[in-house]
């Protein structure tokens, strides 16, 4: 059995993520403990753990609201994502490109993003969404970029369900930019690894270097964000 105090905190932080209580909603501590059927004392626990990570301001007179993200903070999150996982790509790419262990992640990753279209799924998406991109920093080894990215998750989270929400027509297109991502590593594994950086071809014109088609790609991807700032 979850303890109250869990179920609060996860309950609370979903409805905040999903922007079900977008930024400036007011949450009642006796209301929420009403609806799960819980007192007041666990989810004033929560509210104090929520608060803690940024995502409820605690007022004397109002009590919780929901911290509004300013588009200069979802920029911010945008920009540092991109930084991230650009190195990471790249870290993959210089060893030789995913292994399989990568390949099978991102196949399914993307498998799961399918699976959530054809469900009109978009928490289910969202998730995997997240979960294709950590994968590919996970794989770079750096375990710096890794846990900074991590502290971006929540962030991201309450961004791609705004997107979604602001444009549901863009699960589809985010889906896309997905897949010519993760043909941007495999391709170099299949063409038997390196990133050329941006050497000279055989008819003597530069020629885009994987890392550099990837960071194209994850750049348009990141800039279907911006819809929702």
């Amino acid at each position: 059995m979850i303890p109250a105090a869990e179920l609060a905190y996860a309950t609370t932080k979903r409805l905040i993520l999903s922007g079900t209580a977008p930024g400036g909603t007011l949450l009642s501590e006796a209301q929420l403990g009403a609806e799960l059927g819980v007192s007041r004392t666990p989810v004033h626990e929560a509210f104090l753990r929520l608060a803690a990570e940024g995502l409820l301001t605690l007022e004397t007179r109002r009590g919780a609201v929901v911290t509004p993200m300013s588009p200069r903070e979802a920029q911010n999150v945008l920009d540092l994502r991109e930084a991230i996982e650009a190195s990471a790509a790249r870290r993959v790419l210089d060893a030789g490109g995913p292994d399989d262990a990568l390949v099978t992640a991102l196949d399914d990753a993307l498998a799961e993003q399918r699976a959530a279209i054809a469900a009109d799924d978009v928490e289910r998406f969202v998730e995997a969404d997240q979960w294709f991109h950590a994968a590919i920093v996970e794989a770079s080894g750096n375990d710096l970029a890794v846990h900074f990215f991590g502290m971006l998750r929540d962030r991201q989270q309450r961004i791609r369900h705004q997107l979604f929400r602001v444009r549901p027509g863009t699960l589809g297109d985010s889906l896309a930019d997905h897949e010519a991502l993760f043909a941007a590593l495999r391709d170099n594994r299949d063409n038997g690894g390196g990133d050329n950086g941006g050497g000279d071809s055989a008819g003597g014109r530069p020629e885009r270097g994987a890392g550099m088609v990837f960071e194209e790609r994850l750049r348009s991807h990141i800039a279907r964000n911006q819809g929702a700032l």
